[in-house]
């Protein structure tokens, strides 16, 4: 309905003005109308008339075209058009579908990004999260998007695990790692991770150490380029790192998001990264200096960044060159999103930078967004390196108990209940600033959070059960006004979807159900359902309204139960 109004009031303006303008609908409070629109005051300067008289004009014109769709246009203030839709518009707008604006485009969505041999941390949680809900929104929209996911198997971080591995097990013998008393993921996953703090510490505090866990990092990168899976050490390192995998995958069916379709080592686009840089030198992009391969960022407003060392390992900016490369290999993708913490803002600037050098197509087709840090109470920054990150399983423990208090009769509702309430928490704040999780408040089941969406829909469920013959609402009910306002909030979901699609956030979604389900409560406390005169009338409008609350939920990551 919105689309067909912009284009008509277009026309209109050709037509009494001979000017073609744009025309975009915002939604002004009820109580003014149901759309509205400023163009009054853009003709005014094209056409040298006063902004009222121009709405004035427009006003008698619309009402003559819009018969079917406008009950009323209204002019205010200086010039301000409000158009009040007919009851027929409004429930025709129910049919209405979300925009295919991404239809045909074949889309790669990077996110998550663990590093084997290291902790998953409440940044993973929050980025696998967004990203997840980001990913449904662009298939939403008709794109076809793969899941992926890069993560660190060579580089420093490694060669500290591995250093403090050897240093726990006492030799490079795989059967003394195997005979670690360690049975599951996540005690794996902690061993792990505490051998890399160990090996963080000794890197920072002891000089022989570091030296140490330097040659270490090299025999990482030989193993890979030597493809040695035999010597006692290579099992060492294709063990755990096996073992990191098996938690990532762990990780990921416990907060059920959609499975990836490709996982990234580092060691795989080390090479291709390696290969680039060096065609790169020759063309004179990548320079010499010291021994070492740099981009000089300061030619472009950006930072100097190494690409690889004097000693020719690669850097991070040069495996994310052979990683953008591979992607495009992969899956000739149309856009590329890529979802990381803000700590990389401006190296992947350079990144990028470097890439538009030689494939400008790749480095515009390329979005990259990010995001704060999830913290520990009290606002203090986490650091895997000192050990005192929080977990990304402890946030997802921290809200199961507190939901024990809302369901603790069914264990797979209780689930659903979790996760609806730390996804919802995550994705409801505007991606980019920093979040502190309070899982009380997140698990509430009144206010703004994930349970009290699910417990509305369960509730509108309840209610059709209750019912048993709901039915469509017919295009030509006349709508009283509790119905009203429910029809036109249910109405704006394709455009909130909309721009939650464009703007690439979904904190609209989460924003846009809020709102509709206390938009349902204020018709439900004063419109009677069940055995009223209007029950097949009003029971279309609670199948309506659940329906709206399921898919925007879905979008969301996020279980919609049919009871609670």
């Amino acid at each position: 309905m919105k689309d067909v109004l912009e284009q008509k009031i277009a026309q209109v303006c050709n037509e009494l003005f001979g000017v073609e303008v744009g025309i975009e609908l915002t939604r002004p409070e009820e109580q003014f109308g149901d759309f509205a629109t400023n163009v009054a005051l853009q003709l005014s300067k094209q056409v040298g008339k006063n902004p009222r008289e121009i709405g004035e004009a427009l006003a008698v014109k619309l009402r003559e075209t819009l018969t079917q769709e406008v009950s009323d246009v209204s002019v205010a203030g200086p010039g301000f058009i409000n158009l009040r839709l007919t009851d027929m518009a409004l429930v025709t707008g129910l049919k209405a579908q979300p925009a295919k604006g991404l239809d045909g485009q074949n889309v790669v969505a990077e996110y998550s990004d663990p590093n084997p041999f290291k902790a998953l941390h409440a940044g993973h949680l929050y980025t696998s999260v967004v990203g997840d809900s980001i990913a449904n929104l662009m298939e939403q929209a008709g794109a076809t998007v793969h899941r992926v996911n890069f993560g660190g198997d060579v580089g420093l971080h490694v060669g500290k695990t591995m250093w403090a591995i050897i240093q726990e097990l006492g030799s490079e013998d795989i059967e003394a790692l195997l005979t670690v008393d360690l049975d599951s993921p996540e005690e794996r996953a902690a061993w792990l991770s505490q051998r890399y703090v160990e090996g963080n510490n000794a890197y920072e505090n002891d000089e022989g150490s570091k030296v140490e866990i330097v040659e270490y990092n090299k025999r990482v990168y030989q193993l890979h380029t030597e493809d040695d899976h035999d010597a006692p050490f290579a099992q060492i390192y294709w063990t755990c790192r096996q073992w990191s995998y098996d938690y990532f995958q762990y990780f990921y069916e416990t907060i059920n998001i959609k499975p990836f379709e490709k996982y990234y080592p580092e060691s795989s686009t080390s090479g291709i990264g390696i290969a680039k840089a060096t065609e790169l030198i020759d063309k004179g992009i990548l320079q010499d200096s010291d021994g070492a391969v740099v981009f000089k960022g300061e030619d472009y407003g950006l930072h100097t960044r190494v690409f690889l060392t004097s000693e020719g390992l690669p850097t991070y900016e040069t495996k994310d060159l052979g990683l953008i490369i591979a992607k495009y290999e992969d899956f000739k993708f149309d856009k590329s999103v890529i979802i990381t913490g803000n700590d990389i803002i401006e190296y992947m600037k350079v990144v990028l930078k470097v890439v538009e050098q030689f494939a400008p197509e790749l480095s515009a087709a390329t979005k990259h967004l990010t995001h704060g840090l999830v913290k520990l109470e009290g606002g203090e920054k986490m650091s895997s390196r000192k050990g005192n990150t929080l977990g990304a399983l402890e946030i997802i423990d921290s809200a199961a108990k507190a939901a024990k208090e809302i369901n603790n009769d069914d264990q797979a509702k209780q689930e659903d209940i979790t996760l609806g309430a730390v996804k919802y928490a995550f994705l409801k704040q505007r991606m980019g600033g920093d979040i502190i999780y309070d899982p009380k408040e997140s698990v509430s089941l009144e206010g703004n959070s994930g349970p009290y969406l699910q417990y509305a829909h369960a509730r509108a469920r309840s209610i059709l059960r209750k019912g048993n013959n709901v039915n469509v609402v017919a295009e030509d009910a006349l709508l009283e006004e509790g119905e009203r306002s429910l029809v036109r909030k249910i109405g704006e979901y394709t455009e909130v979807i909309d721009k939650a699609v464009n703007d690439l956030m979904p904190h609209h979604v989460c924003t846009y159900l809020y709102e509709l389900a206390q938009t349902f409560n204020r018709f439900y406390e004063h419109n009677r359902v069940i055995d009223d005169p209007r029950q097949t009338l009003r029971l279309g409008l609670v199948q309506s309204y659940a329906d709206t609350l399921k898919s925007g939920l879905s979008l969301l990551g996020i279980a919609a139960p049919e009871q609670m």
